[in-house]
């Protein structure tokens, strides 16, 4: 569905808290906000096939440039015109630039003013990803949303690592945003920028108004659920986004639990993405209204039930957790499918169901209510 340029339109706001409901339109499609973004790391969200990711409710999903460049390389996904028609998606796709993973993956990265150059987790091979490459990669796979490079900082770093890197952050996206200019007429969307700080209040403070200077279509929070306590990334959620500009998507990446997304949601987030419902998934661990059960505990060999009574999935309309249980410790592929099918959906449901209690200003009624099922289980 084709609907016209990039844009952002809030729908309802809370009265009680800072979350909103909204849109992001592109020409993909509209992405109905708060948001969840399934992650398809290598053009591929693990087990399951695009009409399954539809079926969980999703709007759009989340690529990674700097796997996708490694693996199957440009070269490859140039030959479809982009991503979408290589894997086959024809909904908005998010790319992440690659900054976190060179800061997680990587294998003996040296960070310079030129870039990260870095040795591939795959092969060992040498690479350098400069801030005008990112953008580059991420305009050959079609993206309808861009990210920056960033440079992400270990928890707990230093003040003065932590600054350097905000810092360079900065410089670097004064870069991406001149390449992304100076390509638009290429193939590929809109450039978000990306908030770091660390922990340190006033550098995220610095970052957020820095970052809210330079024009970008939207802004992301980095730099969180990287080891710090709960309490704090919520902490230095709750400072930086009231700074980004009110009318543009406000995105928190890599983040994180059920109750992450209930309580950033309700400090103003928009977006989200996160490998959790998928790898939990794989791992045997679904969530349910009532908190999150281990398929591959005894007590369901016999259970005729499904996952969750509440949960409208095919996973939960065709099949008991006797059965659920049976295929994963079999380790059959389809457990992995239908798990994952199941807890996509618990995930999509969930921003569903906040996006509803925001537009009838019910959110609050909705919260007390997502915390006294969690504790009934």
């Amino acid at each position: 569905m084709s609907v016209g340029p990039f844009s952002f339109k809030i729908i309802a706001e809370s009265r009680d808290s800072r979350a909103r409901a909204g849109a992001v339109f592109t020409p993909r499609g509209v992405v109905k906000t708060p948001a969840f973004m399934p992650v398809g790391t290598l053009a591929s969200v693990k087990a399951l096939s695009p009409e399954d990711i539809v079926e969980t409710g999703a709007d759009i999903i989340l690529g990674n440039a700097y796997h996708l460049y490694l693996k199957p390389g440009l070269e490859i996904i140039d030959l479809f015109s982009g991503l979408h028609d290589f894997m086959g998606w024809r909904r908005p796709i998010l790319t992440d630039s690659g900054g976190f993973q060179i800061f997680s993956l990587a294998k003996l990265a040296r960070i310079t003013e030129n870039g990260a150059t870095f040795q591939s987790h795959i092969d060992g091979s040498a690479h350098t990803l400069t801030p005008e490459g990112v953008i580059d990669i991420q305009r050959v796979l079609g993206s309808d949303i861009m990210m920056c490079l960033d440079q992400c900082v270990k928890y707990p770093a230093e003040k003065k690592e932590a600054e350097d890197a905000l810092d360079l952050t900065e410089r670097w996206a004064k870069r991406c945003l001149e390449r992304w200019k100076e390509t638009r007429e290429k193939r590929g969307g809109e450039l978000f920028g990306i908030v770091q700080g660390g922990m340190f209040p006033d550098l995220r403070k610095r970052a957020a108004e820095s970052m809210a200077e330079m024009g970008f279509a939207g802004h992301a929070l980095g730099g969180l659920s990287v080891g710090e306590p709960a309490d704090l990334m919520l902490e230095t959620a709750d400072l930086s986004l009231p700074l980004l500009p009110r009318r543009k998507p406000k995105y928190i990446m890599g983040v994180g639990t059920p109750e992450n997304l209930v309580e950033l949601t309700a400090l103003g987030a928009d977006m989200f993405d996160c490998v959790m419902p998928a790898r939990n998934a794989r791992n045997g661990k679904l969530f349910t209204r009532r908190g999150s059960m281990n398929i591959k505990n005894a007590r369901y060999a016999h259970d005729t039930g499904p996952v969750d009574p509440d949960c409208g999935c095919r996973t939960c309309r065709q099949f008991s957790r006797a059965y659920l249980r049976h295929l994963f410790m079999s380790r059959e592929l389809l457990a992995y499918r239908l798990n994952t099918i199941h807890n996509l959906r618990y995930y999509l449901d969930l921003m569903k169901e906040m996006r509803a209690a925001i537009i009838r200003d019910e959110f609050e009624k909705f919260r007390k209510k997502f915390y006294e099922d969690r504790a009934d289980g």
